[in-house]
């Protein structure tokens, strides 16, 4: 009988199993870091490429708030000349005001109807007077109210009889109001009112 021993090509297959072991968690280490270091790259790159659009953004902006700091600039100065503008247009208006003021009174006043003094106070002009009737005063009033380019918002402030005066046959009235100044639109503003209207409908419309 022929006796074999085994032991050493077993324990030969076991060493042979035991290194094929350690080399494959070596390559699936060596794997697993190759793949950890791929992706870290991809991320570097996208990081990298992500702060370069940001940085490209901040620029962006900057110049951004530049310009609107510039834009802001020039409405202050274009907001600016135009009240130096209507300022100088309203010193001259106001110059022919008390003329205008004038002759409305004098185009507006009815018949029957006398003034004694007129006080003007900024856009407010007090009226003092003597009329025949009650009914003389409110076609004053009426006038100025509807008649009149130059005068709006008028107040009767009193109406009494008037104190009679020797040979003073008929009965007067003094009565005292207030009227508001106020400037007529000028004919350039009141005919581009309505082309802006349809400049506007047009828009709408296309």
């Amino acid at each position: 009988m022929i006796l074999i021993n085994l032991l050493p090509h077993r324990e030969e297959k076991r060493k042979r199993r035991r290194t094929a072991y350690f080399a494959g968690l070596g390559v699936a280490a060596v794997a697993g870091l190759l793949a950890v270091g791929v992706w870290f790259a991809v991320l570097e790159s996208m990081k990298a490429s992500q702060e370069e659009r940001n940085a490209y953004l901040g620029s962006e902006i900057k110049k951004l708030e530049t310009q609107i700091k510039d834009i802001a600039n020039l409405r202050a100065e274009i907001d600016a000349l135009k009240a130096r503008q209507k300022a100088v247009e309203d010193l001259q208006a106001d110059r022919n005001v008390p003329v205008h003021l004038l002759n409305e009174l004098v185009k507006q006043t009815p018949e029957g109807v006398y003034l004694t003094s007129i006080k003007q106070a900024g856009q407010v002009v007090t009226v003092i007077g003597v009329a025949q009737t009650n009914e003389r005063v409110s076609e004053f009033l009426r006038n100025t109210l509807y008649s009149s380019p130059w005068l709006e918002r008028p107040e009767l402030i009193e109406i009494k009889a008037a104190v009679a005066a020797q040979g003073r046959s008929s009965r007067l009235f003094d009565f005292s109001m207030r009227v508001s100044i106020k400037r007529p639109q000028a004919p350039a503003d009141a005919a581009s009112a309505p082309a802006a209207k349809t400049a506007a409908a047009g828009a709408k419309a296309s």
